[in-house]
């Protein structure tokens, strides 16, 4: 199994979308380690955790989920600055073997904030396609396969967890139980649990067998349970009767109650309230017609003579200009007159230039002579227009719709009226209301005596069909027993070969990782003639150590880093002997080592911990000659900057960088 790339979209700190390319192949030569540096609280378990919630979802063991709720988590892990239409995503894609094949999945969780139904949304995708939900919905159970849960601790571990396994004398429980999945006891102990289940479930049914008196009994019974039977089949059949009759009887009721006014009268309330509403929306609408009628809507009588006003007034108000122009034109033309003569013209030509104008003046004159009558000026000619070419179109159209919606309110006011006088006095309603109460009530206890038979008569027939099988299997009840008695005999001697075997699978199992953690912790140390020999206790898997004489080393002989490198060599070895290949992370994997042994892990375990070794360290861990170190041996294949904005509180992921 290999990482191959983590997408993370506003998941922590990590604001907007950060890819990490996590694939170990990328160079000629295949170099198994991954480094992202980054200090304290810059991200660096966010990723961890990132890893664990693709992979595991509700059921992942994340670092800051202590007691939260899946929802609650999920909240948790939004970005701060995360727009709240906006979603979180992580995506992991990892590769592994099927079926001599190597297969690609892409797992893809996405949620926002609070989310629906308190869980993310798993989509798979196999070579950039979604997948159906077969696999979305047995996810649980593949990945189970691929890396299980219970052994994940071993390959995703922290430098707390190592610190934590090396001071302890025993393996915390979560240490043991990866343990247990690994070297396969668990396969023992649930089978240990299932025959526990199995035997007391026999007890049970063993004390609850009745051993019948003799096959007379039986028949006996069986009569008096068909007579019972038969009796109440009758009986049932008298109350479905009553059922119908009461239920006509009702029919019956409701019928009279609704023709008889009762029905109006319950709702007379109402009625009336909407006549009292319909009354008020009526006279709103004739005041405003009263209101159009005392202004110009009167005037809509006399609309052709109003047009003729308007005509009249228009054409006097022209003759008033022609009058003004009249008396200039007089006098320009005399000026024109005494300029002509002036001239050198003929006294034919002037003549006839006078008569011009002459006939021209004598025109104008018999056109202004008229005398006007209205005497209108232009402001009130224009509202004169405006009135009827305009306004008074306007109210003509607001007054009909007031006289429509009149209409209609006076049209429902009508009905309302009609169906409140047909409504029944109060005390009639009362009669018919207590009529129809009484045959609802009917029905409803002649319908819960039926349902009460009916449940009588199942449950004698069920009660015969149990005395009928007890009457078949009578002579096979004795051979049951002893078949159930055998079956709790034989499970108490499975028990005690299950337990024999789990020690003797124990012991096997444990001598290989004995000699895996000897090796990997000899390798490790520097001191190579501290110890010769590891033992792992069988119970608590606690360590012990030898040296080359036998003789037992005591634990606190051990430096501080000897202890850690000792809890390194427990996890190594127990990878080792699982014999999956799969991904190795280590978050702050140095902690408290001193230069010496920081070396030989930095050349000995990171490059040889697994085929893909992502490593998660802050400046002081792996420092300046710990990288250099990693580099001269071409062991680093990608190295990201875990770049962390105090101020926005934000983590940027910046490609082929580190901290030197």
């Amino acid at each position: 199994m290999i990482f191959i790339e983590l997408v993370l979209q506003n998941f922590g700190p990590y604001a907007g979308k950060q890819v990490i390319n996590l694939d170990p192949r990328n160079h000629e030569n295949s170099r198994p380690i991954i480094l992202l540096g980054g200090m304290n609280g810059g991200g660096k378990t966010t990723l961890m955790d990132a890893i664990r919630l693709a992979l595991y979802g509700h059921r992942a063991q994340c670092s800051t989920r202590g007691n939260l709720s899946y929802s609650d988590f999920l909240t948790q892990c939004v970005n701060s600055k995360t727009d709240p239409v906006e979603k979180t995503r992580i995506e992991l894609v990892f590769e592994h073997i099927e079926n001599d094949q190597p297969i690609k999945y892409r797992v893809v969780r996405t949620w926002e904030k609070n989310p629906q139904d308190g869980k993310d949304h798993l989509g798979i995708l196999d070579a950039n396609e979604w997948l159906d939900t077969a696999l979305v919905n047995i996810w649980d159970e593949y990945i189970e396969n691929l890396l299980p849960l219970g052994i994940s601790n071993l390959f995703l571990f922290d430098g707390e967890q190592v610190k934590e396994l090396a001071e302890q004398e025993t393996p915390p429980a979560i240490v043991v139980d990866a343990i247990s999945g690994l070297l396969g006891l668990e396969l023992a102990d649930r089978l240990a649990v299932d025959l526990d289940i199995l035997v007391n479930r026999k007890r049970k049914e063993l004390a609850g067998t009745k051993e019948l008196a003799n096959l007379a009994e039986i028949e006996e019974k069986l009569q008096g349970l068909q007579e019972t039977y038969n009796q109440e089949l009758q009986a049932i059949t008298s109350l479905q009767d009553e059922l119908k009759s009461a239920e006509i009887r009702q029919q019956e009721a409701v019928n009279k109650f609704i023709s008889e006014g009762g029905k109006i009268a319950g709702e007379r309330s109402h009625l009336e309230k909407q006549k009292n509403e319909k009354t008020t929306a009526a006279e709103k609408a004739r005041q405003v017609m009263c209101d159009l009628a005392a202004d110009v809507l009167p005037l809509a009588l006399i609309t052709p003579l109003l047009s003729e006003s308007l005509n009249q007034g228009e054409a006097e108000f022209r003759i008033q200009q022609m009058q003004v122009a009249h008396d200039l034109l007089v006098e320009k033309e005399q000026k024109l007159l005494n300029f002509i003569n002036q001239l050198t013209i003929s006294e034919s030509e002037v003549t006839q230039i006078q008569e011009f104008i002459k006939k021209e003046n004598q025109d104008l004159h018999n056109a202004v002579t008229t005398e006007p009558w209205l005497l209108a000026d232009r402001e009130s000619l224009n509202q004169l227009d405006n009135v009827i070419y305009h306004y008074l179109g306007y109210v003509k159209t607001q007054a009909q719709e007031k006289i429509k919606f009149l209409q209609s309110q006076e049209e429902e006011i009508i009905t309302l009226e009609r169906q409140i006088q047909t409504a029944a006095s109060p005390e009639e309603y009362q009669r018919l209301a207590d009529e129809l109460q009484q045959a609802q009530q009917e029905v409803a206890e002649a319908k819960a005596a039926y349902e009460v038979a009916k449940r009588r008569l199942v449950e004698l027939e069920t009660e015969i069909y149990t005395t009928k099988k007890d009457l078949e299997s009578y002579t096979e009840t004795s051979l049951k027993r002893q078949n159930k008695e055998h079956i709790i005999e034989s499970a108490a001697r499975v028990q005690e070969t299950l337990k024999v075997f789990r020690e003797k699978l124990t012991l096997r199992k444990l001598n290989k990782l004995e000699v895996e953690v000897t090796e990997c912790f000899r390798y490790l140390l520097h001191k190579s003639d501290l110890v010769h020999r590891v033992a792992i206790d069988s119970n608590t898997f606690s360590l012990s150590l030898y040296d080359l004489k036998g003789k037992p080393v005591p634990k606190h002989r051990l430096s501080a880093g000897e202890k850690q490198l000792l809890a390194i060599a427990f996890l190594w070895g127990l990878a080792r002997v699982s014999g999956r290949r799969l991904p190795v992370a280590i978050d702050t994997p140095l902690g408290r080592l001193d230069s010496s042994h920081r070396s030989n892990l930095v050349e000995r375990y990171f490059p040889c911990a697994s085929h893909q070794v992502i490593l998660l360290s802050t400046d002081t861990e792996i420092g300046k000659k710990e990288v250099q170190i990693l580099r001269e041996n071409e062991a680093i294949a990608h190295e990201y900057l875990l770049q962390y904005d105090s101020a926005t509180r934000q983590t940027t992921v910046l490609e082929n960088q580190y901290f030197w």
